[in-house]
């Protein structure tokens, strides 16, 4: 091993390095962002030929499973990726690790209640629960 390598031999074998750990969030967050690329655009072009964008017209588009389903897909990869996101720049700015796991749990909070509120939102659609 040189110097300035921080990775052992072994960790170089199993693609790792002095983080312990691999390239699981890197390629999470490349994955959740093509699927967010071809939701986005499946999510404009279905509303481009949407005849109206009146609630009626939406409340039905919701309701058939090409409409829903991928909206709660868009819902579910947009929250994952906006947390792993927000917590790359808190583990680069914060450097106080009391703070950094303090951040960190409220964004996880934050981002399964905020992903929890709009797939309920979309439930009541989809299977028209008034109330």
């Amino acid at each position: 091993m040189s110097l300035g390598e921080s990775a052992s031999p072994l960790g170089k074998v199993r693609g790792i390095g002095s983080a312990h750990h691999g390239g699981e969030h890197w390629l999470t967050e490349r994955a959740t962002s093509i699927a967010l690329l071809l939701l986005g655009v499946w999510l404009l072009a279905s509303l481009l030929f949407l005849p109206a964008l009146d609630v009626r017209t939406l409340t039905e588009w919701l309701r058939a499973p090409s409409g829903g389903v991928p909206m709660i897909l868009f819902v579910i990869t947009a929250f994952r990726h906006a947390l792993d996101g927000l917590k790359v720049v808190v583990d680069d700015y914060v450097h106080d690790e009391g703070n950094r796991f303090a951040l960190n749990l409220l964004l996880l909070f934050a981002a399964v209640g905020g992903g929890a509120l709009a797939l309920w939102a979309l439930a009541k659609i989809i299977f028209g629960v008034n109330g």
